[in-house]
């Protein structure tokens, strides 16, 4: 029988059993190899934090309003970076065929049909380590930060939070040509940091704030910011280490209140820029020309022709029945942890 992760209640995720969905016209069936996971926008729904899970999704309003949430659990099919082989395909279905290892989104689940097109030019190359096609979507988010912060060649970019998705951010605007200053507060992050091509790194508990020691090293202030670790202290420190007119991608997944963020300081006084970057859309100034597909078309390639090393960053592959140990660790900060990937029983041998 095929399986999912189910987050059952608040810190309650299992792998439970689930019917095996019907291959219907133009879909793929996918026997899933590996899915990862991303912390930050799971712990939401572990943790019990995301708004979805708390009030009302007004689609036409596009507000959240008091009301029934709009999930509850158990909720079943969270994840976003699966690679897996295609096992089966529709009669109507072309472009995609029978032994195709391809990468998309269909949630951390062993079994799943999807429509072809979600999978169409999402092929993992011969030769690729399949793991690297978990990186498709997680990638796209950093890119997108990437070009909400407009960086530049040349350019002196501060990037907060040295997670997965903030250390292939490093990387992307080093490749755009922006002299990076990474921020975090685990020295192994702040390494690795440096390997991905950040000029300088910045201790986040820096006596005086990140904001002051960027200011500093960057003679003056970086020209833009990119907040990636969700937290309002952060991006209150990376306002504060922008210069006059500096921009901000606001690009974390923020939960509760906001009581280190002082917009009556530097926001105010510097005239500082900020605006959000969410992988449901790209910047505004690129829409005529980008959309998620380029997104991920373009980090992908850089990838899997090795400019983009997201390999580095895959710490533990588990498989998919310990997931409850996984979001243990994840939800108590364990250090070690950078990218987790689930393992399904499909996943060839030699690959474990």
């Amino acid at each position: 029988m095929p399986h999912v992760v189910q987050f059952s209640a608040v810190r309650e995720v299992e792998l439970v059993e689930i019917a095996p969905q019907p291959l219907t016209s133009g879909s793929v069936r996918i026997s899933t190899w590996y899915s990862g996971i991303s912390a930050g926008t799971e712990l939401t729904a572990y943790r019990g934090t995301n708004p979805y899970l708390t009030s009302t999704w007004d689609a036409d309003r596009r507000l959240f309003v008091p009301g029934e949430p709009s999930f509850g659990y158990p909720v079943s099919g969270w994840g976003y970076s699966e690679v897996g082989e295609v096992t089966e395909v529709a009669d109507d279905v072309s472009g995609v065929r029978v032994g195709d290892v391809v990468h998309g989104i269909w949630g951390h689940r062993s079994d799943a049909v999807v429509p072809a097109s979600a999978v169409v030019g999402r092929l993992v190359p011969d030769g690729a380590d399949p793991l690297l096609g978990t990186f498709a979507r997680v990638g796209a988010i950093a890119l997108n930060a990437v070009l909400a912060a407009d960086v530049r060649l040349g350019e002196q970019v501060a990037v907060f939070g040295q997670g997965v998705i903030g250390l292939l951010a490093t990387r992307l605007a080093t490749l755009a040509g922006g002299r990076v200053t990474a921020v975090d507060t685990l020295a192994t992050r702040l390494a690795m940091a440096e390997v991905f091509g950040a000029r300088h790194t910045v201790d986040a508990l820096r006596e005086g704030g990140a904001g002051e020691s960027i200011r500093e090293i960057t003679g003056g202030g970086a020209d833009s910011a990119i907040e990636l670790s969700g937290t309002d202290r952060a991006l209150h420190e990376a306002i504060r280490a922008v210069r006059p007119e500096g921009l901000v991608a606001a690009s974390g997944f923020y939960q509760g209140g906001a009581a280190h963020l002082r917009l009556g300081e530097e926001f105010h006084h510097n005239r500082v820029r900020i605006v959000a970057s969410q992988i449901s859309g790209v910047p505004v100034a690129l829409g005529g020309r980008w959309d998620q597909a380029r997104l991920v078309r373009t980090v992908m390639a850089l990838i899997f022709d090795g400019s983009l090393d997201a390999g580095a960053l895959v710490s533990d592959i588990v498989p998919a029945a310990d997931v409850a140990a996984v979001f243990d660790r994840l939800d108590a900060g364990d250090p070690d942890i950078m990218q987790a990937l689930l393992r399904f029983d499909a996943a060839p041998e030699r690959l474990r």
